[in-house]
């Protein structure tokens, strides 16, 4: 059946004009009432805090994919080398090694379970196919091998009731989809959920709102998708940038829909048409999202 698309940009603003060379990995801290995301390529850790509109931000050093609050205080932080614990000074120590064997390897995106298990996969820089991974860290710091034969490791998401993970392996130009067993991390069943025509970009970060329907920023394509349970195109937010890079939800109710963006390969060209290119924006779409979690470890 041929759904109608609904544009979604009711009050899409810009709230941190920042220009991130690569933001990336949004993720809803409601301790502070703050967002966490990062700007990839310069190891800069970013929180914005709606209730000031104000940025801080603290620079880790290394490339990192993406930052999340640890439950014992601090953040972890997926990067060159692993995963690292970041103080809230931007101090770290190497908590994880993950394929310190491949140097042109980086982790990537990275999500966390409600059990605080987290999940963050590799790439490799110069894009070799089949040749990165997804990962598992559990609280107890174990390292495990959850999918092998992964190009450029992306998007991470659960169903509402996390019984499914839908992920993104930005190469294979979709988003698959995996059964999920809350009690030990372990995944199986994978299936394709949705494809993406070349000409609408690549697929790239991804959050699930509260009725199910999975959100894909699409980078290159300057649009965030909504997709129903079913695979089916039912919403879409358009932005005035091209490289869209993820997306989730945060504020109060979790109704708030925050995008992250990026600068990195615009020529002086597309740049000067996008002022806004790398900066974060928000917007109310009409519904609302699920919490991020924080790293038990």
């Amino acid at each position: 059946m041929l759904l109608q698309t609904v544009e979604l940009n009711a009050s899409l603003e810009v709230v941190a004009d920042i220009g991130n060379d690569l933001g990336e990995g949004p993720i809803w801290d409601d301790v502070t009432g703050t967002l966490v995301f990062v700007d990839s390529n310069i190891g800069r850790v970013h929180r914005f805090d709606p209730a000031t509109g104000g940025v801080s931000h603290v620079d880790v050093g290394p490339v990192i994919g993406a930052a999340i609050p640890r439950r014992s205080g601090g953040m972890v932080a997926s990067s060159i080398d692993g995963l690292l614990a970041v103080t809230p000074a931007g101090g770290t120590r190497l908590l994880v090694p993950i394929e310190q064997d491949k140097p042109n390897h980086r982790m990537n995106d990275a999500k966390c379970d409600s059990r605080g298990r987290l999940l963050s996969g590799t790439l490799s820089m110069p894009f070799e196919r089949g040749a990165s991974a997804l990962y598992r860290v559990d609280p107890d710091l174990s390292l495990h091998h959850v999918l092998p034969g992964v190009t450029v490791s992306n998007g991470i998401a659960w169903s509402p009731d996390e019984t499914r993970l839908y992920y993104v392996d930005t190469s294979t130009r979709g988003i698959d989809c995996f059964d999920y067993d809350i009690e030990t991390g372990e995944i199986s069943g994978r299936r394709r959920f949705v494809d993406v025509d070349r000409a609408d970009g690549f697929p790239d970060g991804i959050t699930v709102d509260a009725e199910g329907h999975v959100w894909l920023a699409l980078y290159k394509g300057g649009k965030v998708n909504r997709y129903d349970p079913a695979g089916r195109l039912v919403g879409q937010v358009t932005l005035p940038v091209t490289c869209v890079t993820s997306c989730n939800f945060g504020g109060e109710g979790l109704k708030d829909l925050y995008i992250t963006t990026a600068r990195h390969g615009l020529s002086e060209e597309e740049l000067a048409g996008q002022p806004h290119a790398g900066a974060l924006f928000r917007c109310r779409p009409g519904v609302s999202g699920l919490p991020s979690y924080f790293f038990a470890g």
